[in-house]
């Protein structure tokens, strides 16, 4: 595990090292007489673990969602602006790219070791291992992007510069059969490592069949993954994803952080200020990224009823009789976070410090910091007393893939396949029930799914994944996949009137906090705020303008200027 951690940290500065002497890059293949020993390959897959070759799904300071907000900022996906020179659109083709040339090179080069006496059977556990991040980063490639140049060997730069795009379908089969070599090799656990599994495969495997909306595929790998009967769900929502819970049997795909190494929260993307930007402003952080109002709206109540639907819900106590995964996702108000009472209201000048028991001056409110939460949110999901140790240095894992996903995949497919039982009602009753801490069994106790019909639970089935999965970067290729980025990415961001006065004068003091009235709903958990906003109740801090073409990324432009085979995505 510590050898592991040091290679993501370092980038495997032995390879480099290689690299110098033999003037010959790892990129393009490997030296002369590189993996020729176990080490060596060890080294190599080793390296594909690296935190650049697996970035969290829209990992962008906003996820490019309506998940959450930027202050009164915009991202170039939020505008409708994005192009080929994005950064993020340069960065995943270019790491990508780089994973797939060396998970090529291992591939292609490991029977030097074992014509030198290395072990058959765990070179063959390696190369199934770079089979496994190959089809991982053209999953990740496949999505964004479509059409793919499709490299399964190692080229020249000649011969690459002549490849112009595949079809996508042809690279699905090619990304099917690679996770299915992965899944025939690899073990289902190890003992003391974070490494690539058989549930890890075929976890991946049933996300790209999902997205490519290859339901059979997705429902079968996912039951495979349920078959295999070694996960399940943590007990506690809200534990399962703080910097402390290192292991969990919910656990299915990880890219461990380790502080001690250097290796935290924000490495290799601006430092700690991710960290600074989730935290509020009484413990020194920035409130720079913060949930949104729409995702505040999304939460069911306790009846397992929208919020438009359900007679619990109170607008001017949002937090009140909802679904507990809210009250573990955004920070309530009134509530202690992180040492300190957690209230934006405009005349909350002062809150109760905890760790003191005094009375203080409340910068999370505007009318004292005008940088405080813009729409009154923070995050709570995964943020504890940690965050403020060790320098603001945050070594929480990167969960990549959990049971909860598998269960709800499997639970998608199978309704878009129409093929509704018991199993899919038991799927995502497991993940309901737990937000709740009881048995599914015991429907007394929770709002469970009962529907058999399709477009109810189609609908249902989106908010819960919306509710299970907030803040961990899925809400972007959900509202793409699911075509609802031309509705939800069109609509105006909001928050708390400003300066905190005219918030005063128009909201408070008649009662209207935190909202005045319940936002219009849509089937799928999507908020409207504008009849708000057009009542003098709340402000517009930007306007987001989507543009269809997004629903694919452009190539990156620099891309196309080298290589006249390679054609852009329409409309860029």
């Amino acid at each position: 595990m510590k050898k592991l951690l040091l290679y993501i940290g370092a980038g495997i500065l032995l390879l480099s090292a290689c690299h110098d002497l033999n003037l010959n890059p790892l990129s393009s293949g490997s030296t002369e007489n590189w993996y020729s020993t176990e080490t060596e390959v060890q080294m190599a897959v080793d390296e594909l673990y690296r935190y650049d070759f697996w970035p969290e799904d829209g990992q962008q300071q906003t996820d490019w969602s309506d998940d959450y907000t930027s202050r009164d900022l915009l991202t170039s996906f939020d505008d409708g602006t994005l192009n080929g020179q994005n950064a993020w659109v340069t960065s995943l083709w270019g790491n990508q790219y780089k994973a797939i040339s060396r998970a090529n090179a291992v591939i292609e080069k490991s029977h030097r070791a074992i014509e030198n006496g290395a072990s058959a059977a765990t070179i063959n556990r390696l190369i199934a291992e770079a089979k496994f991040h190959r089809a991982a980063a053209y999953a990740k490639l496949i999505v964004k992007f479509g059409d793919l140049p499709l490299v399964l060997t190692d080229v020249s730069t000649e011969e690459g510069l002549t490849m112009g795009r595949t079809d996508k379908s042809i690279v699905l089969a090619q990304i099917y059969k690679d996770f299915d070599d992965a899944i025939s090799v690899l073990p289902t656990s190890y003992t003391d490592q974070q490494r690539a599994t058989q549930g890890a495969a075929l976890a991946l495997k049933a996300r790209v069949a999902l997205i490519m909306e290859d339901w059979e595929t997705a429902a079968d790998a996912a039951k495979a993954v349920m078959d295999l009967n070694i996960y399940e769900l943590h007990p506690d929502f809200g534990n399962l994803f703080l910097s402390t819970t290192k292991t969990s049997n919910e656990f299915i795909f990880k890219i461990p952080r380790d502080a001690t190494y250097d290796i935290y929260l924000g490495t290799g993307n601006g430092g700690v200020n991710q960290v600074y930007n989730d935290l509020p402003r009484n413990v020194g952080g920035w409130t720079q990224t913060c949930p949104s109002w729409e995702l505040l709206a999304a939460f069911t109540c306790t009846d397992g009823l929208l919020i438009n639907e359900s007679p619990l819900f109170d607008p001017h106590e949002p937090f009140a009789n909802r679904d507990p995964r809210l009250a573990e996702t955004i920070v309530p108000f009134g509530s202690n976070h992180l040492g300190y009472e957690y209230n934006p209201h405009p005349e909350a000048l002062t809150c109760m410090n905890y760790n003191t028991g005094e009375i203080v001056t409340n910068y999370d409110t505007r009318a004292n910091a005008q940088y405080a939460s813009f729409d009154g949110l923070v995050w709570k999901k995964g943020i504890d007393e940690t965050w403020l140790q060790n320098g603001f240095k945050v070594d929480q894992d990167i969960i990549y893939c959990r049971y909860a996903e598998i269960l709800l995949t499997y639970a998608e497919a199978k309704i878009e396949l129409n093929e509704i039982d018991n199993s899919v009602l038991d799927a995502l009753n497991e993940v309901r029930a737990r937000a709740y801490g009881v048995d599914k069994s015991d429907k007394a106790s929770y709002p469970a799914f009962t529907s058999n019909d399709q477009s109810t639970l189609r609908h249902q089935l989106r908010v819960e994944r919306r509710m299970e999965m907030a803040k961990e970067h899925m809400r972007y290729t959900d509202i793409i996949r699911w075509k609802l980025a031309e509705k939800v990415m069109n609509r105006k961001t909001y928050g708390i009137l400003y300066p905190a006065s005219l918030c005063t004068e128009r909201v408070t003091s008649q009662g209207d906090w935190f909202w005045a009235f319940t936002p219009e709903m849509d089937e799928d958990g999507c908020a409207d705020f504008s009849k708000l906003e057009e009542a003098g109740k709340c402000q517009a801090l930007a306007v987001r303008s989507w543009n269809d073409r997004q629903y694919l990324w452009p190539i990156p432009t620099t891309e196309l200027q080298i290589n006249e085979n390679l054609k852009q995505n329409p409309g860029y």
